[in-house]
């Protein structure tokens, strides 16, 4: 497992996002589990985002199916700074459902870190940590703002197929 060397994992404040009351409370059972005590719960992206006016969370965990704003268009006006949000909260997105094109449509809403459900414990906890511990730079384009989405930072023959550098914007700017 990753190391917790940067940061006290018990002074993280961290929003829940899930409109299965069941899941909510495995989810806090599991973060309260490794001393985690600042949760507060939304049961969908509305909700969420009337959270995060008065919250300060340090993370978002989002469901991705929900009535009324669902996850991917909570966290798409999370990523605007819809209401005063911080436009660079780190968001782990879970989903129960499947399907190929889950994880991408996820990563280009702007979610840092996206799992399956069921989702282990373990599962759940390298990414609080890895969220938290090893921020990602992000990427300020004409059509997206989020999480560098590329996984592997390795040079391309071709220029053109990958933007500048002056568009990413390093983790020590943002966090403070």
């Amino acid at each position: 497992m990753t190391s917790m060397v940067n940061f006290d994992v018990a002074n993280l404040k961290i929003l829940i996002v899930e409109d299965n009351k069941q899941f909510r409370f495995l989810l806090r059972t599991i973060l309260e589990a490794l001393d985690i005590k600042n949760l507060r719960e939304a049961s969908n992206g509305e909700e969420a985002l009337e959270v995060l006016k008065n919250f300060k969370a340090d993370m978002a965990i989002v469901d991705w199916r929900m009535d009324d704003v669902d996850g991917i268009e909570c966290i798409r006006r999370i990523r605007s700074g819809e209401g005063g949000c911080d436009s660079y909260l780190p968001i782990v997105m879970m989903t129960a459902y499947s399907g190929m094109g889950l994880a991408k449509g996820a990563r280009d809403a702007g979610v840092n870190e996206f799992l399956r459900k069921p989702v282990e414990a373990r599962q759940l906890i390298r990414a609080v940590v890895d969220v938290i511990d090893s921020p990602k730079p992000f990427v300020k384009t004409s059509d997206y703002f989020g999480p560098d989405r590329r996984r592997k930072n390795q040079p391309f023959e071709h220029d053109e197929f990958r933007q500048q550098q002056e568009f990413l914007i390093p983790p020590e700017e943002y966090r403070s």
